[in-house]
């Protein structure tokens, strides 16, 4: 029979605790387009709506491993957020500004 996970925390020391949150995070901070679709609960259905392609053309995008960045930021902002361009330096970190005035392209382009 299956647990419920508020069941199995209760039973954890509070380093496992801090640990598995701590993974827990970490996963949340990376992971591909369609795992942060899902993790927004948006269906592909849903997200093509927002960017007014065809639900098949949200799939290709997913599996893209290349995309323009226009793209990219069309689809983040359809699931309700905002894209940064960072570059990380071992002295610091600098938000790269270049593409901030990028207009809307064709989400289908190449999807």
């Amino acid at each position: 029979m299956a647990r419920k996970f508020a069941e199995l925390e209760a039973k954890m020391s509070a380093e496992s605790i801090a640990r598995s949150d701590a993974r827990y995070r970490a996963m949340l901070a990376e992971m591909p387009l369609n795992e942060l679709r899902r993790a927004r609960g948006l269906s592909q259905e849903v997200l093509a709506k927002a960017l007014q392609i065809k639900q098949p053309n949200v799939a290709k995008l997913e599996k893209r491993t290349d995309m323009y960045i226009s793209t990219l930021r069309a689809t983040i902002e359809a699931m309700g957020g905002e894209l940064d361009i960072v570059a990380r330096f071992p002295d610091g970190t600098v938000k790269i500004t270049n593409f901030s005035s990028i207009g809307e392209t064709e989400i289908s382009e190449g999807a």
